[in-house]
């Protein structure tokens, strides 16, 4: 199928009208950027552009949904999932996104959750009734074009750390939450066998109870294993990560500044396993649940604990101290 013409730009001074103060979560660590939280009625002329860019960044890259704006019923629900952007106030642009919603706002339907992930996982009744009622689903995450590229915009470097901040914020005003739970993507046109590899390294570190969510299209590594535990032996992470960077370098790529950061995010995240995703161009989505509180201390105190020195003027004392005994600041 031939896929839709992406919309024009929504007009930039209908966007910042939109984002006024009361959808200001915080200001970023760097780059001078701005974090907003909002639902699509909230913003509706922002989540079209947010749709707009999503899709423009997907299907770049060989993804995307086909449609002239990357904007479906999940978005678009009463009390389903909200939006979260970075927008850099100099150029009044967006410069990239996710979206989440809180267990406590997942319907349950017939035993299975309703979320994007459900589509193409198996989410066991152990992690629905144990794990998903202290979760947060995530999805969506973009950067814009123009700021994956150095040499287009300056503040590109730090797109993916002001994300991180963005994140940050979400898991201390939810401070009752305990995961972080979602999907990281790479396309079809990827390299196979760096593919395999990352996956394989996934596989060998962070693979922990893995009947917990399974995948519903799953992909099997074609790769001969002797040539994947040349690389990857098992026995040091550092060293493993260091021979994967390496390897996957040789075969002309790098390893996708997502996964990449995933892995230097926790000891403790979980990998369950790589699904294709049908209605998303055919992409293939890696399903992690990452605890809050075992990030690394330098990405803890860099996007969490930054929050509450940013946001100590604008919430509630009692939240405050709720969320410093958590951090145990």
């Amino acid at each position: 199928m031939t896929p839709e013409p992406i919309i024009a730009p929504i007009p930039t001074e209908i966007i910042a009208k939109e984002l006024h103060s009361g959808l200001l979560l915080r200001k970023t660590n760097r780059a001078g950027n701005e974090i907003y939280t909002f639902s699509a009625h909230e913003a509706p002329n922002v989540m079209r552009e947010l749709g707009r860019l999503r899709e423009e960044a997907f299907r770049y890259y060989g993804g995307g949904s086909g449609q002239s704006v990357d904007i479906d019923r999940f978005d678009l629900e009463v009390d389903g999932y909200k939006q979260l952007i970075v927008w850099d106030p100099e150029h009044k642009k967006i410069i990239g996104g996710y979206r989440y919603i809180l267990g406590e706002d997942i319907r349950i339907i017939d035993g299975k959750p309703d979320i994007a992930s459900a589509k193409i996982f198996d989410l066991s009744p152990l992690f629905v009734q144990e794990f998903l009622p202290k979760t947060i689903e995530l999805g969506r995450s973009f950067v814009r074009l123009e700021y994956q590229q150095a040499r287009l915009s300056p503040k590109s470097i730090f797109a993916l750390d002001n994300l991180w901040d963005g994140l940050g914020a979400v898991s201390m005003m939810y401070h009752e939450y305990e995961y972080f739970f979602g999907k990281v993507t790479m396309y079809k046109e990827y390299n196979v066998q760096a593919r395999d590899l990352i996956l394989f390294f996934l596989r060998t570190h962070f693979t922990n109870a893995p009947e917990l969510v399974t995948p519903l299209n799953p992909i099997f590594i074609d790769t001969p294993i002797q040539c994947l535990e040349d690389v990857v032996r098992g026995n040091d992470f550092k060293e493993d990560y260091h021979r994967l960077n390496q390897a996957v370098r040789t075969l002309g790529v790098n390893i996708p500044p997502l996964v990449n950061a995933y892995m230097g995010l926790s000891s403790t995240m979980r990998y369950f396993g790589t699904s294709i995703n049908p209605d998303f161009s055919g992409v293939e989505e890696s399903a992690i649940l990452v605890p809050f509180l075992e990030i690394s201390e330098d990405k803890k105190k860099r996007h969490m604990e930054s929050f509450l020195r940013d946001a100590a003027k604008r919430l509630p004392s009692t939240l405050l101290q709720q969320i410093r005994s958590k951090l145990g600041c």
